[in-house]
C-alpha cells in the first residue's frame, strides 16, 4: 500500500468533511477515493470516519491522526524538497534577486555581510527587477529577492519596509528653468530643487517592465507635484541614463549619489518621492534551508539601511539616515 497517497487523502477528506469535495481536489473519482479510505482503516485497524447519508465526521481516532499524518506528509514534501535542491546542485546555495540599479558598493557590501554571517553556504545573486523576482519566487527559482514597491507579494513573506528618498540628478552646465534667484537667467542649481521646477526637463527612469507598481507610483508623484515631463525615457543601464542627463534635456530621479563632471544630484524640496523597499521571500520546507534564508534577509535589510541610506518606512523621512554616495548612476 502506498502509505503516503493514502495519508493524503485522509487528510484531504477530513478537511472536506465530504467525499465528493476531496475527490474533486485530488483530481480523481469518488468510488477510489472511498476504497483507498477503506484500506487505510484497515491497515491501521481503526475506523477513520463515520459515514452516514447526510455528513461525513471524524471519529475519535481519526482526529488523533489527523495532526500526525499531517506531520508525516510535511516530513515527506521536505524530503523531496531537499532531494530536489541537491540534483539541481542547489543545496547549500541561497538565490536572491536584486534591483540592477541597487549600486555597485551596496551590492558588494551585501556579498561581504553574508559570507561574513553564513561562510558555509553559497549566495548566487541575480540582477532581477521586481516584476521578474515575483515570478521567480512563486516559480521556485529564487529563494528571496530585493524588491520595489507596491508589487504582488502574495504568497510571499516580507521583511521591513524601508524607505529611500528620491533626488534629481540634473545636467549640471544647463538646466532650463532652475536659475540663480539673485542673477536671473544665470543656470544656478539651488540647494533643493522643487518637482515643479523640472518642467521644461525629459525624465529619465528604469524600465517599467522591472517595477511596474514603483514605476506609475513615481510619475503619478510627480504630476501630483507639478511635473508632467513631456518625454519619459527608459534606461535600465546606470551608464546609458546618465548619457541622456549630460545631453543637457533630462533628469533622472535617483537616490542621494556623488556629483560627477557634467551632472549635480540634488535633494527634493521636502522629499515627495522614495522608493520602497523590503526583502521578499518564499517560505522552505527545509528547516535548515528556512535559516539561511532568514539570514540572508536579516543580512540585506541591515545592508540596505547601512549603506543605502534606507530607513524604516514609518517616519522614515523624519528620521531620515544620511546616505552613503550610491554608486549606481554614476558607475
Amino acid at each position: 500500500m502506498n502509505l503516503v497517497g493514502h495519508l493524503r487523502c485522509f487528510v484531504i477528506v477530513a478537511e472536506e468533511l465530504h467525499f465528493g469535495h476531496a475527490a474533486e481536489r485530488l483530481g480523481m473519482a469518488q468510488p477510489p477515493l472511498s476504497q483507498r479510505i477503506q484500506r487505510l482503516e484497515r491497515e491501521l485497524g481503526v475506523r477513520l470516519f463515520d459515514r452516514s447519508s447526510r455528513r461525513v465526521e471524524l471519529t475519535a481516532p481519526g482526529r488523533l491522526l489527523l495532526d500526525e499524518a499531517r506531520d508525516i506528509l510535511t516530513r515527506v514534501e521536505r524530503i523531496y524538497s531537499v532531494a530536489e535542491r541537491a540534483r539541481r546542485g542547489e543545496a547549500g546555495t541561497v538565490r536572491a534577486g536584486v534591483p540592477s540599479d541597487l549600486g555597485g558598493t551596496i551590492v558588494a557590501a551585501l556579498i561581504a555581510a553574508f559570507r561574513d554571517r553564513r561562510p558555509d553556504l553559497r549566495l548566487d545573486l541575480r540582477e532581477t527587477g521586481t516584476a521578474e523576482q515575483v515570478r521567480a519566487l512563486s516559480d521556485g527559482a529564487l529563494d528571496a529577492g530585493v524588491v520595489r514597491h507596491p508589487c504582488d507579494t502574495r504568497d510571499l513573506d516580507l521583511g521591513p519596509m524601508l524607505a529611500q528618498p528620491l533626488g534629481v540628478l540634473l545636467p549640471t552646465a544647463s538646466s532650463p528653468g532652475l536659475t540663480d534667484p539673485h542673477d536671473g537667467p544665470t543656470t544656478y542649481p539651488p540647494a533643493e530643487v522643487h518637482l515643479a521646477d523640472l518642467r521644461g526637463f525629459d525624465l529619465v527612469v528604469p524600465p517599467r517592465g522591472d517595477a511596474p507598481g514603483a514605476h506609475d507610483d513615481l510619475l503619478a508623484a510627480c504630476r501630483r507635484h507639478g511635473y508632467a515631463p513631456a518625454a519619459v525615457h527608459e534606461a535600465r543601464h546606470p551608464q546609458f541614463a546618465l548619457g541622456l542627463v549630460l545631453a543637457g534635456t533630462a533628469v533622472a530621479l535617483v537616490p542621494r549619489t556623488d556629483d560627477s563632471a557634467g551632472v549635480t544630484w540634488r535633494p527634493l524640496v521636502g522629499e515627495p518621492l522614495s522608493w520602497r523597499t523590503s526583502c521578499v521571500w518564499r517560505r522552505a520546507r527545509d528547516p535548515e534551508h528556512a535559516r539561511a534564508i532568514a539570514d540572508f534577509t536579516a543580512v540585506a535589510t541591515a545592508v540596505l539601511r547601512s549603506e543605502a541610506g534606507m530607513a524604516p518606512l514609518d517616519g522614515a523621512l523624519a528620521r531620515r539616515v544620511v546616505p552613503r554616495p550610491s554608486s549606481g548612476f554614476l558607475a
